[in-house]
């Protein structure tokens, strides 16, 4: 046998960790020692629970990933791999669906029971980490060293109770490898098999522990690289689409793709002339001459004219990563242990889109064309002021001579709208550094109490710069040039902008390439981006046994907390005044700090009765005191049965809590780019209904209807322009979470091929009553035509036309956060595990499986108390089944592992559904999508591993999800949190350990 092969009890530790449950998991870790003639057993905790205890019991449902299951996956962060388990929903944040995210793009985000990352809990060894998302809770798993994990355990359902707010949804544990020994190291390699996605890895690990076995000292060092995915590298994303069911309004054309819709901004720009009949709109052709047709996507007698933005844009942001951790621990004093454990991440990601739509609206107001002819005053040889007549120094003669004055000032305008493809594409850089640091005590006070202290400190900074806007100021400076008669040469005709030493420079914006690099240089405005968030945890608890009972011992926990924190992020200064013409976006800024008190208490009810080997009861209480919203209270309370060995059943009933984050509190008025359906689509003169009726009641609704033959139209522009403000609430109050988890687990033994099962059942139902929710701007619209017209005030229409956009198309439509919500899912969980050692059968080798398959029974939301519900089970990223399966084999040195990830087939949003098409719920959906994943290993020799593994094997194409419908992620032409956008990679490496 090599060295390769386990004992049986190292096969029995792998079947507990396939169980995936924190009894068997960690019963085989407190193993019993020999002390002085005399066993000493070592008590330790779970996930979900303070009570040190040497005969753990499953209250609520802990499934575990343990360090085999993450190197198998190959993945470089531990989102990856944690996004496979069944019980986590689509991320708010991934490398694939955040490319166009102004912050935080390239976070990596989990989110438990599709509940929102701010419900999902995110600890390191039991302990809170710092947010890497200023405002919220949300933790980056960026900064998490994957190699250095040992395990991770995730409980299902409210924990509040055990670690404070934040755990509606559950926690994510991950427990990092401690009193490691030797020197370990890691490379790896991986691309797609499109030869783009190139994924890289280096990592070592040291530890020693000294020579009385008293200290222990760990070091960890890792580098990562994720490259770029283009949207232009993919087939199904390379030209800009979208769904022909937005022009149709036929619910089976949603996933008929209108290809090309191209960008009606293009680099050579569109200048529009006159009004009316008399309106001309002119732009170049590929050969540079000027033509007065224009046509973004062309046609039969004309060639497309518009913009291609899919060859700017990723679907994958690449991502790289400098990781450092370390830990020390030493028993100064018999019983009692001091550690300092520590972590570094930088990171660094880089965002990539297409160059900026700028339009003449961005300058001037959408009543105000820009001007080619200006007028100028001078006083004459007899002392009087002539008015002189000035033209634009680059304006063609054809455009100049069709305009005409359409806003009666006397003098000639037009309208534009150009790509500006010679200032460059947009995109940020963003550079993150997080780091954690947590000094504790622990130690026992008696043989059966003991003392855990702690102090932690972490903070991450992120700053960004982000190119491709522009000063519009600067630019109306520019544009407004004329001929210098002296020199012959253009200048600005603004005298102050040339006074003031910013050396305005003219610009030229007909045709493309036609902005010099100085002129582009002059408009230019690179964005920056500066935040910061901190968080201080100090905690002492104490654990122990109360006393006997018949049934056993009373135990208990007790503790005092107290956290803060404090958040902030602030833009430049033109970006927050929305002079670079895109999204503006305030500073925000904010803290809060909490005590809270906690308390736990274990008891044995009965015991070695028949059929109630142990039946426990576990009660937690938390009060939290916070600076924002006050007195909170957290609760849960659990029972244990165990019939028989074999069989254990568990319900636990909990109360939890979520106190409002920085960014839902303090937030002020903030810009975005949603996409929404507009309700008066397609509304005419003649359509009856509540929502014909509310448009038409708009005045510049009814404008637009009059305007074009008696039916609302929306230009391409229009569907594309909506922009909106988010905001916060400083009136917001605590959420709270009531969860009832019940379930089972059997665990066989003497029957014949059950044997080598292991079964755990769970029934979850969680529900969130006064959730903190930014009503949906769909809702809003809806509500505003044809429902509750309060709703009105967050919806702006445009009372005039401009150069892109119709009278009476969205301009805004806002969104504020309130206590306002609610929201229940209930499904049930169910894990298998299979572990055989094959020479029983007469065979070679160890044959292991674990299946792991969640059923959504309900999901849905409660927009506004009263209102009606919004379902959202077997929605796409909602899906109601899913199920993850992982096999493996192994013989001697070589072992091979499959893994099969199933999503069920799911419907669109209903509400998009009803709004867009005024169709049913589950009128359309997409198929269930499969992925299957194959990893090998071989054991050179006792210290040295190979390993290679392709990832979705068979090339699985992600569902298409195009531009317009709801769940679409820009640039992907899918929903790219839930499905696979990158294609089949492959991977492989060498580990060493001495």
């Amino acid at each position: 046998m090599s060295a390769y092969n386990r004992s049986r009890l190292t096969k029995s530790i792998k079947r507990a960790l396939l169980l995936g449950t924190a009894a068997s998991l960690l019963s085989p870790i407190a193993m019993a020692e020999e002390k002085d003639g005399a066993e000493q057993v070592e008590r330790i905790s779970v996930t979900g629970s303070r009570i040190r205890s040497t005969d753990l019991q499953e209250y609520t449902p802990i499934q575990t990933i343990d360090a085999s299951q993450i190197d198998a996956s190959g993945a470089v962060n531990l989102q990856e791999t944690l996004l496979k388990n069944p019980a986590f929903g689509a991320p708010g944040v991934s490398r694939t669906n955040s490319n166009f995210s102004t912050a935080s793009a390239g976070v990596s985000s989990v989110d438990l029971r599709n509940l929102g990352s701010n419900r999902t809990l995110v600890l390191v060894n039991g302990r809170r980490v710092v947010a890497g998302i200023p405002g919220s809770s949300t933790v980056d798993l960026n900064t998490i060293p994957t190699q250095f994990i040992e395990r991770v355990e995730i409980v299902s359902g409210g924990a509040s109770a055990a670690y404070g707010s934040d755990a509606v949804a559950g926690v994510v544990n991950i427990i990092l490898k401690k009193d490691f020994e030797g020197l370990e190291f890691e490379g790896q390699f991986g691309q797609t098999t499109e030869n783009d996605g190139e994924e890289s890895q280096l990592q070592v690990t040291f530890g020693s522990s000294s020579a009385d076995g008293k200290g222990n000292v760990m070091f960890h060092g890792s580098y990562s690289d994720q490259g770029a995915i283009f949207s232009r590298d993919r087939d199904r994303s390379a030209v800009d689409q979208i769904s022909e069911g937005l022009f149709t309004g036929d619910v089976n054309d949603v996933f008929t793709a209108r290809r090309p819709f191209f960008s009606s901004f293009p680099p050579q720009g569109r200048f529009t002339t006159g009004s009316g009949d008399d309106r001309t709109t002119f732009t170049y052709d590929p050969n540079g001459n000027l033509i007065d047709t224009f046509s973004a996507n062309g046609s039969d007698t004309q060639a497309a004219n518009g913009f291609n933005r899919s060859e700017f844009r990723t679907i994958a942001i690449p991502t790289e990563r400098y990781l450092l951790a370390g830990s020390a621990n030493y028993e100064f004093v018999d019983g009692w242990t001091a550690s300092l454990t520590g972590n570094y991440a930088s990171t660094q990601t880089v965002t990539a889109i297409e160059p900026f739509p700028f339009s003449s609206d961005d300058i001037y107001s959408e009543d105000i064309p820009a001007p080619i002819e200006y007028a100028q005053y001078i006083e004459n040889e007899a002392g009087d002021i002539e008015k002189i007549l000035l033209r634009n120094a680059f304006v063609p003669d054809a455009i100049f001579d069709a305009a005409t004055d359409t806003n009666g000032d006397g003098l000639k305008d037009i309208t534009f709208a150009r790509r500006l493809s010679d200032i460059g594409p947009r995109g940020n850089i963003a550079d993150r550094d997080t780091f954690q640091i947590t000094a504790s005590v622990d130690g026992e006070l008696n043989d059966s109490w003991y003392l855990n202290a702690f102090y932690s400190y972490g903070q991450t900074k992120e700053s960004q710069v982000s190119s491709g806007q522009i000063n519009v100021q600067s630019f109306r400076n520019a544009f407004e040039s004329v001929i210098d008669p002296t020199t012959g040469e253009a200048v600005c005709l603004d005298d102050v902008a040339n006074a003031r030493g910013f050396a305005c420079v003219p610009l030229n914006p007909f045709g493309e390439g036609s902005i010099t690099p100085e002129a582009a240089a002059y408009v230019n405005a690179s964005g920056l981006l500066s935040t910061f968030v901190s968080q201080k945890v100090a905690a002492v608890s104490v654990s122990g046994d109360l006393f006997e009972l018949p049934a056993g011992t009373l135990s208990t926990a007790f503790g005092v907390e107290y956290r803060e924190e404090e958040s902030r992020d602030e833009f430049d200064a033109l970006q927050q005044a929305g002079l670079n013409a895109g999204n503006a976006i305030p500073r925000t800024e904010g803290q809060f700090d909490v005590v809270e008190y906690f308390a736990e208490v274990q008891v044995p009810l009965l015991a070695d009765l028949p059929f109630v080997q142990r039946l426990d009861l576990k009660s937690a209480v938390r009060l939290s005191d916070y600076s924002t919203v006050g007195n909170t209270t957290s609760w849960d309370v659990g029972l244990n049965w165990t019939p028989f060995d074999e069989l254990k059943f568990r319900v636990n009933r909990s109360q939890s809590t979520r106190a409002p984050n920085i960014g839902e509190l303090f937030s002020p008025p903030s810009q975005t780019f949603p996409s929404v359906s507009d309700p008066c689509a397609d509304v005419t003169l003649t359509s009856t209904g509540a929502a014909s009726e509310a448009c038409r009641a708009d005045a510049a609704v009814l404008a637009n209807i009059n305007s074009n033959g008696g039916s609302f139209n929306q230009t391409q522009s229009d569907i594309q322009g909506v922009s909106g403000f988010n905001r916060g609430n400083p009136e917001l109050k605590e959420e709270v979470g009531k969860s009832l988890i019940a379930g089972f687990s059997y665990a066989p033994e003497g029957i014949p091929v059950l044997e080598d099962f292991d079964f755990n059942f769970d029934y979850f139902d969680i529900e969130i009553q006064d959730a903190i929710v930014s009503t949906g701007r769909q809702f809003i619209l809806d509500q505003c035509y044809g429902g509750d017209t309060s709703f009105c005030e967050f919806v702006t229409r445009r009372a005039s036309g401009g150069s892109s956009n119709s009278v009476g198309s969205l301009e805004f439509v806002d969104s504020a956060v309130t206590n306002s919500g609610g929201t229940v899912t209930t499904g049930y969980d169910i894990v298998v595990s299979y572990t055989k050692e094959l020479e029983d059968y007469g065979l070679a080798g160890d044959f292991n499986s674990r299946l792991a398959y969640t059923h959504v029974i309900r999901y849905d939301d409660t927009p506004l108390p009263g209102a009606e519900i919004d379902p959202f089970a077997g929605e796409v990223g909602a899906a109601k089944d899913k199920l993850f399966l992982t096999t493996s084999y192994g013989y001697e040195d070589f072992a091979v592992t499959w893994n099969m990830t199933f999503i069920g087939s799911s419907y669109l949003d209903d509400q998009f559904l009803a709004s867009t098409f005024d169709a049913p719920a589950r009128s359309a959906g997409v198929g269930s999508v499969t992925y299957h994943d194959l990893n090998a290993r071989y054991h050179l020799n006792e210290n040295s591993e190979l390993f290679v593994g392709v990832n979705n094997l068979f090339d699985k194409e992600p569902p298409a999800i195009l531009t317009g419908v709801a769940g679409n992620n820009t640039g992907t032409e899918t929903n790219a949190g839930v499905y696979d956008a990158v294609g089949r990679r492959w991977y492989a490496g060498f580990r060493m350990k001495f």
